[in-house]
């Protein structure tokens, strides 16, 4: 398997390459050539799976220049059980009337995150290792991305970690699983800004080449594909824990801001994956329910951000987008580029020629959930299943609601925890969430964050002073 960049201008590379490379030098992001096809025959075989087998299976196809023994080793010492809360590392819940909660938030930060950055904790060490190099990961955060990474990351060898978050943007919860950490190479940077002016700065120093050559900047946001290619596995072990025989449909709700784990899904269903629905679920950011429903994308200035209840959302330029949009116009990767272009001076840009294609040929629709929404979903939930679920995944439950069909089982994206978000499980049931053991004590604990200007400059300069070389 090979890749190549979404705007053209790079040249097809491996896995290896692509996973430390993150930001194509083009400033597009890495896509597969061509992606592969999944059999009924395949996919029944691996019923029997686990979910670290499982993964190896998924990943394999993928990952070409790592051998399968190696792969194994590497997706069993991600998903070992001993990591979640789950034994089977991702569960199935039944809520009613048609929806379940897929669990992927019971890793180690209470995150849908943590998946994808197991995988990466340990296949970046290999890597790197293999070739007899470092690598300074260079990320922005919401909430949540952040905090998966750096505990996957922490004390790794040859592994620096610089994160970006928004000053005081964050549930307290998500700024102490973060700025706790005292490891030497975790490096936490609140940015006085929001996420998408972090995210801007992350891609301005990406797309410096000759600065992310000497410090040798990766990435572990979503733009880097090894975590998308890892979020791939939970929507295959989804379908699999959800169905008894081959072709049956499912449909999956998810709360989405950066358009990453969606885009998972997506591939999912274009790898043969029996697929009904994705259902995009967005808050008061609504910029991609606006694409969906309208064909025209206007990511929204850093001002017109809302600050809402379900904060790791609060996003209005998806960063991963951009692959869909290739997809959507069959790789022409020279219109991508232009539309992109077209972005950064007009603010926009208008795909609604295309807009009768996104539910037939690619099962996208998508829906709208207010903080008053949130709260009463919550409420709903608990009072119907006695489940506690978190703003996100209210969200995702309060549209997904619209598109239940009979029949067809809906899989809500279970994307974080309550305990990372009380504050808001307090308003919605009068008290606040319980927290998982070991964790009583975390905003108490001592914290370690440098405060930046929110300037690409002040950044280069942290680097330059704290980065392994």
């Amino acid at each position: 398997m090979k890749y190549i960049s979404t705007r053209g201008g790079m040249q097809s590379q491996m896995f290896q390459d692509v996973l430390l490379e993150g930001l194509a030098p083009d400033g597009g992001l890495a896509v597969p050539e061509s992606l592969p096809i999944i059999s009924t025959q395949v996919l029944e075989q691996w019923r029997s799976l686990s979910y670290p087998e499982l993964a190896a299976e998924v990943l394999s196809y993928f990952v070409t220049d790592i051998n399968a023994v190696d792969l194994k080793s590497i997706t069993a010492a991600a998903y070992n059980p001993s990591l979640f809360r789950s034994e089977s590392i991702v569960d199935v819940r039944e809520l009613n009337d048609g929806l379940y909660l897929l669990g992927v938030s019971e890793g180690p930060t209470l995150a849908f995150k943590d998946i994808a950055m197991q995988f990466l904790g340990q296949v970046f060490p290999y890597v790197l290792n293999a070739r007899g190099t470092t690598l300074n990961i260079l990320g922005a955060t919401s909430g949540d991305t952040g905090s998966a990474a750096e505990y996957a990351m922490r004390s790794k060898p040859g592994v620096a970690v610089f994160m970006l978050s928004p000053h005081g943007r964050m549930s307290a919860f998500q700024r102490a699983q973060m700025y706790s950490l005292m490891d030497e190479n975790i490096h936490n940077l609140a940015v006085r800004g929001v996420f998408d002016e972090a995210q801007d700065i992350v891609k301005a120093l990406a797309g410096d080449l000759d600065f992310k050559q000497t410090y040798r900047l990766g990435a572990v946001n979503s733009i880097n594909w090894a975590r998308i290619a890892a979020q791939i596995v939970y929507y295959f072990w989804g379908w699999l824990r959800s169905t008894t025989g081959p072709n049956q449909q499912v449909s999956f709700a998810v709360p989405s801001g950066n358009f990453g784990n969606i885009l998972s899904g997506h591939i999912a269903r274009r790898m043969g994956l029996p697929i009904r629905r994705l259902v995009l679920a967005t808050n008061e950011n609504n910029v991609l329910e606006e694409f969906f429903r309208t064909g025209i994308y206007r990511p929204r200035l850093p001002a017109q951000t809302h600050a809402t209840s379900s904060p790791s959302m609060d996003i209005s330029r998806a960063s991963n987008f951009e692959r869909f949009v290739y997809d959507l116009l069959e790789g022409d990767a020279a219109k991508v580029k232009s539309l992109w272009q077209q972005l950064a001076t007009d603010g926009y840009f208008d795909l609604s020629a295309y807009l009768d294609r996104f539910e037939r040929d690619y099962g996208f629709v998508a829906g709208v959930s207010s903080h008053e929404n949130r709260l009463s979903t919550i409420r709903r939930v608990f009072d119907e299943s006695g489940m506690l679920i978190d703003p996100h995944t209210a969200d995702g439950v309060k549209v997904a609601s619209h598109y239940v069909e009979p029949g067809i089982p809906m899989l809500v994206l279970e994307t974080a925890l309550p305990a990372k978000f009380s504050e808001t499980i307090e308003q919605a049931l009068g008290r606040p969430a319980p927290r998982p053991p070991g964790l009583e004590d975390l905003e108490s604990r001592p914290q370690r964050v440098v405060e930046l200007p929110c300037d690409v400059a002040s950044v280069r300069d942290y680097i330059k002073d704290h980065a392994k070389v």
